[in-house]
């Protein structure tokens, strides 16, 4: 029997979340390093995994198949496609710098009498969403990816309620009650989501008799699953709102400003750059393939909502007086891209769309975190308390400056690749939707140019006089950021590559052509 790499990828995270949870609470710092090696030796398998997979060879490969529940026709089916590999290799870089950028951020603290935020749970719970996510990537059975899209939610509840952000302009009981409040909004929203899900879930299975994606998606292509048009719109409906809550699109999006800005610096990295990647990643592989006659239907619609999250996030991006905030509502507005890009039915919009969201995994996690060491520094979230940092901590404001600069796509910079393909593929087939959608960019670059001036530029303020540039470990997690950036943006090569055959599968899913561009004849 080969060696179940898919499943040693996904494994090796959950074991070392349950490793780390049990280390001693006086060896937090021995639980930091242990939660650190595991996520590198996972990166190493998530490497190995992309060196295995053949772009050019089946839809699915380095597949697992075994009996789970077999009265119910469920089975542990894991296999991945060139967008699956490319997410979870996204994945498995961001956990470590995580984890580097969030070494302090679980430390105890002495409330009175009372010690709080074990360093283990913190780091045990980032591993544990590591290996749901992976998981989420892998699976090919409806059932199986449907308990880890919903798993996952528990262990970001308590990172986001347990392990919040401190820094509150109106104390540590009012900060306590935002966490609170955020995190039970991020569950209730997301767990309504789930239960729809399961609704279709099931209904699926009543009407295929069956969960593997793959069966079903065959059984489709070749006639022999006639599924009646209202029942395929519905179930789809039911998948699509789960995803869309998850992505987030407007108007399910209200959950995300509140997580991103109760949570620490690194969890909200984790929550857009990682989590909500499951969300648009599964409208690709489960509503196209699933039900690609109810997405064609839908798509008028959800190019409609896309566009409004992408001038509605850039707008409030714009007004926001808190630094997280902001980044949270730019994510929105990123979001509407690549759900765009998806639902453009076109190669260029998808092959960009999954782009963006390898992209905007990199470019939110420099962004955020560098503004998490600079919050940390403060200790304020609010824009009106900076200024001037650009001339006391140069090498800090030079990166954040590189961060947002991604964040508004600017050429040279990864991110602009994956903007100018969803924007091409989406002009192809809705010129006007296109042309709207490009009034985000407009407002990217406001809100971003404008978040600089305020806090970098300018008169020195009294509170920042004295703050110190980056540190080592800090470096450590935003030099090899900015390096992909850099690298990507000029050479997109490696990804497009892997991601493109599994695009155009998807496009022959929904039986879609690329339109041909209009030319006069010659005489």
């Amino acid at each position: 029997m080969s060696f179940p790499l898919l499943t040693a990828t996904a494994a090796l995270p959950a074991l070392g979340a349950i490793a780390t949870a049990a280390v001693p609470a006086a060896q937090r710092n021995a639980a930091k390093w242990l939660a650190l090696l595991v996520s590198l030796a996972t990166l190493g398998l998530a490497i190995t995994t992309l060196v295995r997979f053949d772009p050019d060879g089946d839809r699915y490969q380095l597949t697992e198949s075994h009996a789970w529940i077999a009265e119910f026709g469920v089975r542990y089916e894991l296999g991945v496609d060139g967008i699956a590999v490319a997410l979870i290799a996204l994945t498995a870089v961001l956990i470590p710098f995580i984890i580097l950028a969030g070494w302090h951020d679980a430390d105890p603290l002495e409330t009175g009498s009372r010690r709080w935020r074990p360093t283990q749970g913190f780091f045990a719970l980032i591993l544990a969403v590591e290996a749901m996510v992976i998981l989420s990537f892998e699976a090919t059975d409806v059932f199986l990816f449907y308990i880890f899209f919903e798993a996952m939610l528990i262990p970001m509840y308590f990172l986001i309620g347990g392990f919040g952000d401190r820094a509150h302009e109106h104390g540590e009981k009012v900060a306590s009650t935002q966490r609170s409040y955020a995190a039970v909004k991020f569950l209730l929203y997301n767990l309504v989501g789930g239960l729809i899900m399961l609704a279709a879930v099931i209904g699926l299975y009543v009407v295929a008799g069956n969960f593997s994606l793959q069966e079903i998606a065959e059984a489709r292509a070749n006639g022999s699953l006639d599924m009646a048009t209202n029942t395929e719109r519905w179930l789809f409906l039911g998948f699509f709102f789960a995803f869309a809550v998850k992505a987030p699109l407007w108007p399910l999006h209200t959950w995300l400003p509140n997580a991103m800005g109760e949570a620490t610096a690194p969890v909200a990295v984790l929550i857009t750059a990682v989590v909500d990647k499951v969300g648009t990643f599964a409208m690709l592989r489960f509503c196209l393939q699933l039900f690609p006659e109810a997405s064609k239907w839908a798509t008028p619609v959800i190019l409609v909502l896309a566009l409004i999250s992408i001038i509605y996030g850039a707008l409030l991006a714009v007004g926001q007086r808190d630094i997280k905030r902001l980044v949270a509502y730019a994510s929105i507005s990123h979001f509407g891209f690549i759900i765009m890009g998806i639902f453009a039915m076109t190669s260029q919009g998808q092959s960009g769309a999954t782009l963006y969201m390898v992209n905007h995994g990199i470019s939110t996690a420099a962004l955020m975190l560098v503004a998490g060491f600079l919050i940390s520094r403060r200790g304020s979230r609010l824009i009106a308390d900076y200024g001037g940092v650009q001339k006391v901590a140069p090498v800090l404001a030079g990166t954040f400056l590189i961060g947002g600069l991604a964040t508004l796509s600017l050429p040279g910079l990864a991110p602009f690749v994956s903007e100018f393909l969803v924007l091409v593929g989406t002009f192809a087939r809705y010129p006007v939707v296109g042309i709207i959608a490009t009034f985000g960019i407009v407002l990217a670059a406001l809100y971003t140019l404008v978040l600089y001036q305020r806090t970098m530029t300018g008169p020195v303020k009294a509170e920042v006089a004295a703050m110190p540039d980056l540190r080592v470990r800090e470096l450590v997690v935003v030099a090899p950021l900015v390096a992909l950036l850099i690298f990507l943006g000029v050479y997109p090569k490696p990804v497009t590559d892997i991601v493109n055959p599994a695009v155009k599968q998807t496009m022959s899913d929904v039986e879609k052509k690329d339109p041909q561009p209009e030319v006069e004849a010659a005489k």
